[in-house]
Protein backbone atom coordinates (compact mmCIF):
# COMPACT_ATOMS: atom_id res chain seq x y z
CA UNK A 1 0.00 0.00 0.00
CA UNK A 2 2.87 2.34 0.86
CA UNK A 3 4.53 1.63 -2.50
CA UNK A 4 1.26 2.36 -4.29
CA UNK A 5 1.01 5.74 -2.56
CA UNK A 6 4.59 6.55 -3.51
CA UNK A 7 3.90 5.70 -7.15
CA UNK A 8 0.76 7.84 -7.06
CA UNK A 9 2.72 10.76 -5.60
CA UNK A 10 5.42 10.38 -8.26
CA UNK A 11 2.81 10.32 -11.02
CA UNK A 12 1.22 13.52 -9.72
CA UNK A 13 4.61 15.21 -9.49
CA UNK A 14 5.43 14.21 -13.07
CA UNK A 15 2.07 15.45 -14.32
CA UNK A 16 2.58 18.80 -12.59
CA UNK A 17 6.08 19.09 -14.02
CA UNK A 18 4.84 18.35 -17.55
CA UNK A 19 1.96 20.82 -17.16
CA UNK A 20 4.31 23.51 -15.85
CA UNK A 21 6.69 22.92 -18.75
CA UNK A 22 3.82 23.32 -21.21
CA UNK A 23 2.69 26.52 -19.47
CA UNK A 24 6.17 28.08 -19.53
CA UNK A 25 6.47 27.15 -23.19
CA UNK A 26 3.20 29.00 -23.74
CA UNK A 27 4.54 32.05 -21.87
CA UNK A 28 7.77 32.23 -23.86
CA UNK A 29 5.91 31.48 -27.07
CA UNK A 30 3.64 34.47 -26.61
CA UNK A 31 6.60 36.64 -25.65
CA UNK A 32 8.40 35.62 -28.84
CA UNK A 33 5.29 36.36 -30.92
CA UNK A 34 5.05 39.80 -29.32
CA UNK A 35 8.71 40.58 -30.04
CA UNK A 36 8.33 39.36 -33.61
CA UNK A 37 5.29 41.57 -34.19
CA UNK A 38 7.05 44.56 -32.62
CA UNK A 39 10.17 44.05 -34.73
CA UNK A 40 8.32 43.76 -38.04
CA UNK A 41 6.06 46.70 -37.18
CA UNK A 42 9.05 48.87 -36.28
CA UNK A 43 10.89 48.02 -39.50
CA UNK A 44 7.81 48.61 -41.65
CA UNK A 45 7.02 51.91 -39.94
CA UNK A 46 10.62 53.13 -40.35
CA UNK A 47 10.44 52.53 -44.11
CA UNK A 48 6.97 54.02 -44.65
CA UNK A 49 7.03 57.78 -45.16
CA UNK A 50 3.25 58.00 -44.86
CA UNK A 51 3.18 56.30 -41.47
CA UNK A 52 6.15 58.32 -40.21
CA UNK A 53 4.45 61.56 -41.21
CA UNK A 54 1.33 60.46 -39.34
CA UNK A 55 3.23 59.59 -36.16
CA UNK A 56 5.65 62.50 -36.09
CA UNK A 57 3.35 65.13 -37.56
CA UNK A 58 3.16 66.59 -34.06
CA UNK A 59 4.52 65.92 -30.60
CA UNK A 60 1.02 65.19 -29.34
CA UNK A 61 0.53 62.33 -31.81
CA UNK A 62 3.67 60.49 -30.70
CA UNK A 63 2.88 60.96 -27.01
CA UNK A 64 -0.67 59.78 -27.66
CA UNK A 65 0.79 56.46 -28.86
CA UNK A 66 2.92 56.25 -25.70
CA UNK A 67 -0.09 56.91 -23.47
CA UNK A 68 -2.10 54.31 -25.37
CA UNK A 69 0.67 51.79 -24.74
CA UNK A 70 0.50 52.44 -21.01
CA UNK A 71 -3.26 51.94 -21.12
CA UNK A 72 -2.81 48.55 -22.79
CA UNK A 73 -0.17 47.48 -20.24
CA UNK A 74 -2.48 48.43 -17.38
CA UNK A 75 -5.46 46.77 -19.06
CA UNK A 76 -3.67 43.46 -19.65
CA UNK A 77 -1.89 43.26 -16.30
CA UNK A 78 -4.97 44.21 -14.26
CA UNK A 79 -7.82 42.64 -16.22
CA UNK A 80 -6.33 39.62 -17.97
CA UNK A 81 -7.70 37.09 -15.48
CA UNK A 82 -11.21 38.51 -15.76
CA UNK A 83 -11.46 38.65 -19.55
CA UNK A 84 -11.81 36.04 -22.25
CA UNK A 85 -8.53 34.46 -23.39
CA UNK A 86 -9.07 35.67 -26.95
CA UNK A 87 -9.53 39.27 -25.78
CA UNK A 88 -6.37 39.08 -23.66
CA UNK A 89 -4.39 37.70 -26.58
CA UNK A 90 -5.75 40.38 -28.94
CA UNK A 91 -4.84 43.11 -26.43
CA UNK A 92 -1.29 41.77 -26.18
CA UNK A 93 -0.96 41.70 -29.96
CA UNK A 94 -2.29 45.25 -30.24
CA UNK A 95 0.19 46.42 -27.62
CA UNK A 96 3.02 44.74 -29.54
CA UNK A 97 1.98 46.63 -32.68
CA UNK A 98 1.78 49.97 -30.85
CA UNK A 99 5.18 49.42 -29.29
CA UNK A 100 6.60 48.59 -32.70
CA UNK A 101 5.29 51.89 -34.05
CA UNK A 102 6.94 53.94 -31.30
CA UNK A 103 10.18 51.94 -31.42
CA UNK A 104 10.48 52.58 -35.16
CA UNK A 105 12.35 55.76 -34.26
CA UNK A 106 15.33 53.57 -33.33
CA UNK A 107 15.85 52.70 -37.00
CA UNK A 108 16.02 56.41 -37.78
CA UNK A 109 18.55 57.17 -35.03
CA UNK A 110 20.87 54.14 -34.87
CA UNK A 111 22.70 52.14 -37.53
CA UNK A 112 21.18 48.79 -38.43
CA UNK A 113 24.34 46.89 -37.45
CA UNK A 114 24.35 48.35 -33.92
CA UNK A 115 20.65 47.53 -33.51
CA UNK A 116 21.32 43.91 -34.49
CA UNK A 117 24.31 43.75 -32.13
CA UNK A 118 22.28 45.11 -29.22
CA UNK A 119 19.44 42.70 -29.99
CA UNK A 120 21.62 39.58 -30.03
CA UNK A 121 23.43 40.64 -26.86
CA UNK A 122 20.07 41.24 -25.21
CA UNK A 123 18.83 37.81 -26.31
CA UNK A 124 21.93 36.13 -24.85
CA UNK A 125 21.81 37.96 -21.50
CA UNK A 126 18.03 37.62 -21.26
CA UNK A 127 18.13 33.90 -21.97
CA UNK A 128 20.81 33.30 -19.34
CA UNK A 129 18.94 35.23 -16.64
CA UNK A 130 15.65 33.49 -17.49
CA UNK A 131 17.29 30.10 -17.08
CA UNK A 132 18.82 31.20 -13.78
CA UNK A 133 15.47 32.44 -12.50
CA UNK A 134 13.76 29.19 -13.46
CA UNK A 135 16.30 26.76 -12.00
CA UNK A 136 17.69 28.55 -8.93
CA UNK A 137 16.54 27.37 -5.51
CA UNK A 138 17.18 30.82 -4.01
CA UNK A 139 14.10 32.90 -3.25
CA UNK A 140 14.49 36.12 -5.25
CA UNK A 141 11.63 38.00 -3.54
CA UNK A 142 13.93 40.32 -1.58
CA UNK A 143 15.94 40.98 -4.74
CA UNK A 144 12.75 41.93 -6.56
CA UNK A 145 11.85 44.53 -3.92
CA UNK A 146 15.35 46.02 -4.12
CA UNK A 147 15.24 46.14 -7.92
CA UNK A 148 11.82 47.80 -7.89
CA UNK A 149 13.17 50.59 -5.70
CA UNK A 150 16.16 50.87 -8.02
CA UNK A 151 13.85 51.12 -11.02
CA UNK A 152 11.88 53.95 -9.42
CA UNK A 153 15.13 55.78 -8.69
CA UNK A 154 16.29 55.18 -12.25
CA UNK A 155 13.11 56.73 -13.65
CA UNK A 156 13.44 59.79 -11.41
CA UNK A 157 17.09 60.34 -12.37
CA UNK A 158 16.20 59.94 -16.06
CA UNK A 159 13.46 62.56 -15.79
CA UNK A 160 15.81 65.03 -14.07
CA UNK A 161 18.58 64.35 -16.60
CA UNK A 162 16.14 65.06 -19.43
CA UNK A 163 16.43 68.74 -18.49
CA UNK A 164 20.19 68.76 -17.71
CA UNK A 165 21.18 66.46 -20.59
CA UNK A 166 24.35 65.17 -18.93
CA UNK A 167 26.11 62.50 -21.00
CA UNK A 168 27.89 61.17 -17.89
CA UNK A 169 24.61 60.71 -16.03
CA UNK A 170 23.05 59.11 -19.10
CA UNK A 171 25.92 56.61 -19.23
CA UNK A 172 25.51 55.71 -15.55
CA UNK A 173 21.73 55.40 -15.99
CA UNK A 174 22.22 53.05 -18.96
CA UNK A 175 24.62 50.80 -17.02
CA UNK A 176 22.27 50.76 -14.03
CA UNK A 177 19.33 50.05 -16.33
CA UNK A 178 21.05 46.98 -17.76
CA UNK A 179 21.84 45.68 -14.26
CA UNK A 180 18.31 46.31 -12.98
CA UNK A 181 16.55 44.61 -15.88
CA UNK A 182 18.92 41.65 -15.82
CA UNK A 183 17.92 41.16 -12.20
CA UNK A 184 14.24 41.71 -12.95
CA UNK A 185 14.40 39.10 -15.71
CA UNK A 186 15.56 36.46 -13.23
CA UNK A 187 13.08 37.61 -10.58
CA UNK A 188 10.11 37.74 -12.96
CA UNK A 189 10.96 34.34 -14.45
CA UNK A 190 10.88 32.79 -10.99
CA UNK A 191 7.62 34.48 -10.02
CA UNK A 192 5.93 33.57 -13.31
CA UNK A 193 6.98 29.96 -12.73
CA UNK A 194 5.46 30.01 -9.24
CA UNK A 195 2.22 31.64 -10.40
CA UNK A 196 1.97 29.29 -13.37
CA UNK A 197 2.36 26.32 -11.04
CA UNK A 198 -0.51 27.64 -8.93
CA UNK A 199 -2.84 28.13 -11.91
CA UNK A 200 -1.80 25.02 -13.86
CA UNK A 201 -4.84 22.94 -14.71
CA UNK A 202 -7.29 25.79 -14.15
CA UNK A 203 -9.31 27.68 -16.75
CA UNK A 204 -7.13 30.76 -16.18
CA UNK A 205 -3.78 29.20 -17.05
CA UNK A 206 -3.84 30.52 -20.63
CA UNK A 207 -4.62 34.03 -19.39
CA UNK A 208 -1.71 33.79 -16.97
CA UNK A 209 0.49 32.94 -19.95
CA UNK A 210 -0.45 36.27 -21.57
CA UNK A 211 0.37 38.22 -18.40
CA UNK A 212 3.67 36.37 -18.00
CA UNK A 213 4.53 36.99 -21.65
CA UNK A 214 3.84 40.71 -21.23
CA UNK A 215 6.09 40.95 -18.16
CA UNK A 216 9.01 39.17 -19.83
CA UNK A 217 8.40 41.12 -23.05
CA UNK A 218 8.77 44.38 -21.12
CA UNK A 219 11.95 43.10 -19.43
CA UNK A 220 13.43 42.18 -22.81
CA UNK A 221 12.53 45.45 -24.54
CA UNK A 222 13.82 47.63 -21.71
CA UNK A 223 17.04 45.62 -21.44
CA UNK A 224 17.47 46.00 -25.21
CA UNK A 225 16.94 49.76 -25.07
CA UNK A 226 19.55 50.26 -22.35
CA UNK A 227 22.09 48.05 -24.13
CA UNK A 228 21.42 49.95 -27.35
CA UNK A 229 22.04 53.26 -25.57
CA UNK A 230 25.47 51.93 -24.57
CA UNK A 231 26.50 50.19 -27.80
CA UNK A 232 24.38 51.94 -30.42
CA UNK A 233 26.07 53.97 -33.15
CA UNK A 234 24.06 56.96 -34.26
CA UNK A 235 23.56 57.72 -37.93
Amino acid sequence: MENFNNFNYDDNAIERKVALSAQMTRVFGWMFIGLLITGFTAMYTATSEAVLRLIFSGRFTFFAFLILELVFVWFISRRALEMDYGVAAAAFIMYSVLNGITLSVLFLVYTLSSIYLAFFMTAAFFGFMCIYGLVTKTDLTSLGSFLLMGLIGLILVSVVNYFFNSSAVEWVVSIAGVAIFLGLTAYDSQKIKEISLYYTGTEKERNIAIVGALILYLDFVNLFLYILRILGKRK
